[in-house]
């Protein structure tokens, strides 16, 4: 049944299909409240103004910014973030460095966590501004930059390059994208969104690689197939943001044609910062006495006529302004054609309210991929007694690689199959002894240190990068490599201080110490308590939470574990 939402967040609100989806909102599904959120806050406000007079009945909201950047950045153009050094470190720190920093300053958040929506559209064309940035002008910008420098002979860094490396960095559309889609799920998740709807793109407009529109001399063109390469990841991390414990339900309408129209005009035509395109006179050029071509020269040496360029357009809103011509030639059969924004807001709506319209691009992925089969189940159980066995001919305990996952994931690992190996098979055999007395933490951390000296399973651990820290809290084995911390970058050195040391101990270090055991007896009791009630039972106790062998086996223990304490767990 449709549970009816009173406040609605619409990024992109003033936009073409924003307003379409805003005027559906608020005519079929009775909100209280819906805030229209757009680059600029004038654009909200007319927006706003506009709507507050069809449908008095909604408080209406405005409010604005770029949705990528710290919210101290939410008003500044490209330009003036990319021109001074100080703020382009920000946005690198931002981009590239810890989760939780960006988080505390993202707009995007900020606004997510200020109105606290029942549901959110998201109509911005997030794969174009992410892919626009051109990261191969940057590039090709920078190859020349590098190539001049060596042929001079010199290794000093100029101020130019420097800022053109740095703003190739950050035109990575990757890394810009997951750090969305991840600040998206964590904003979401705190204040309890329960809907989101992604309003996608192809990218091309439907087409495919024979697109003949073209932003250079490509077809192709380059800047459009990064498009669409942003809007399929956008839809894949879409996809796991669906499939997160704790997250709203993830829809995403994806339409494969030009949007349009809003309006038939006349207009002057402007360039990116609004100043009206003069015309000028054309100038002869005697191709045959030329040696080379430059593509810019300065307006200052040709002969404006006085006048502007001015022009019948159609106005199709964030997909900017045609002429007769090129409208004519895109929307033709066979080319983009175009879709109305009132065909899309039907569609949202419907999605919004339980609805199946067939247009839901997250849908569609999870009734095709493949799910885990009951084949595979009666496989694992094979696999895993195969290599118990070849295990025991080897006479080598095979616990982790370090590979798969985290270093935590081989750190858990290590940690039962060192309890195990102490205290055998029974997992509550390290939470009492055979007479049923208690055992302390400390006697269980002793107990495991005095056998981990010289043990094949202390040198697999610290040859794979997992040190092994020692239940005195300071004393730790290590191997020529630490996977954690994990520091990018050449100068691999951290500092070493307790606090460090218990950071890193949890994240990724054997961790021998009596508080960690106490942790471990604490784990087991709980596994035990979840079996008895499946001897009890039956089926109907099994969760999450049951622990399923009848004895301590380290993969289904930590398994356990990712279920119960990391939420690591497949909802679908």
């Amino acid at each position: 049944m449709y549970r009816k939402f009173s406040s609605y967040l619409i990024f992109g609100g003033a936009g073409l299909v924003g307003m379409a989806t805003c005027r559906r909102i608020a005519r079929a599904l009775g909100p209280q409240r819906i805030v229209v959120c757009s680059l600029q806050q004038s654009e909200s406000e007319a927006a706003i103004a506009e709507l507050a007079a069809e449908h008095p009945e909604v408080e209406w909201v405005a409010d604005s910014g770029n949705l990528f950047v710290p919210t101290e950045f939410a008003g500044l153009g490209r330009g003036e973030m990319l021109g001074d050094p100080a703020k382009r470190a920000r946005l690198l720190a931002f981009t590239f460095g810890p989760i939780e920093d960006a988080y505390a300053s993202n707009h995007l958040a900020l606004l997510i966590r200020k109105h606290q929506p029942d549901a959110i559209v998201d109509c911005v064309n997030t794969a174009t501004g992410i892919s626009y940035q051109d990261v191969w002008e940057s590039t090709a910008t920078l190859q020349q930059e590098l190539g001049d420098m060596q042929a001079a002979g010199g290794s000093a860094v100029s101020p130019e390059f420097a800022q053109d490396l740095e703003t190739s960095l950050l035109a990575q559309a990757m890394p810009q994208i997951i750090r969305h889609v991840r600040l998206l799920s964590m904003a979401t998740t705190e204040v309890g969104t329960s809907i989101y709807v992604k309003v996608g793109t192809t990218g091309t407009g439907g087409m495919g690689l024979n697109i003949p529109y073209t932003h250079s001399e490509d077809r192709p063109s380059k800047q459009l197939l990064a498009k669409n390469a942003v809007a399929f990841s956008h839809t894949g991390l879409l996809f796991l943001l669906a499939r997160t414990p704790d997250g709203p339900v993830v829809k995403e309408v994806k339409p494969g044609a030009m949007i349009g129209y809003r309006a038939v005009e006349v207009r002057t035509i402007t360039d990116r910062t609004g100043t009206p395109k003069p015309l000028y006179e054309p100038r002869t050029v005697d191709g045959a006495a030329a040696s080379s071509l430059p593509t810019r020269l300065s307006p200052a040496e040709f002969t404006p006529t006085g006048e502007e360029l001015c022009m019948t357009v159609v106005n199709t809103g964030e997909n900017g302004l045609f002429a007769k011509g090129e409208f004519a030639a895109i929307t033709a059969l066979s080319q983009m054609e175009f879709v109305t924004p009132e065909e899309i807001a039907r569609a949202i709506v419907t999605e919004l309210t339980g609805g199946s319209t067939g247009y839901d691009i997250i849908s569609a992925l999870d009734s095709t991929v493949m799910e885990p089969s009951y084949r595979a189940g009666l496989l694992r159980h094979v696999a895993l007694k195969d290599l118990t066995i070849q295990e025991g001919d080897h006479g080598v305990p095979s616990i982790a690689l370090g590979d798969l996952g985290p270093p935590e994931l081989s750190k858990l690992l290590f940690e039962a199959w060192l309890i195990q190996d102490t205290f055998g098979d029974r997992f509550l055999s390290a939470v009492v002894d055979e007479g049923g007395a208690e055992r302390s933490a400390q006697d269980v951390a002793d107990a495991i240190a005095s056998r981990i000296g010289g043990s094949l399973v202390a040198r697999q651990a610290v040859s794979i990068g997992i040190p092994i820290l020692m239940p005195d809290g300071s004393t730790f084995l290590r191997g020529p490599v630490i996977k954690v911390p994990e520091i990018k970058g050449r100068k691999k050195v951290a500092d070493l201080t307790p606090e460090a040391l218990d950071t890193w101990a949890r994240r990724g270090w054997i961790d021998l110490r009596p508080s960690n055991m106490t942790v471990w007896q604490n784990r087991f009791g709980k596994m035990d308590a979840a079996r008895q009630e499946l001897a009890r039972k039956g089926s109907a106790a099994v969760s999450r939470e049951t622990y399923l062998p009848a004895t301590l086996k380290i993969g289904d223990v930590v398994a356990w574990i990712l279920n119960n304490e990391m939420s690591g767990y497949r909802i679908k």
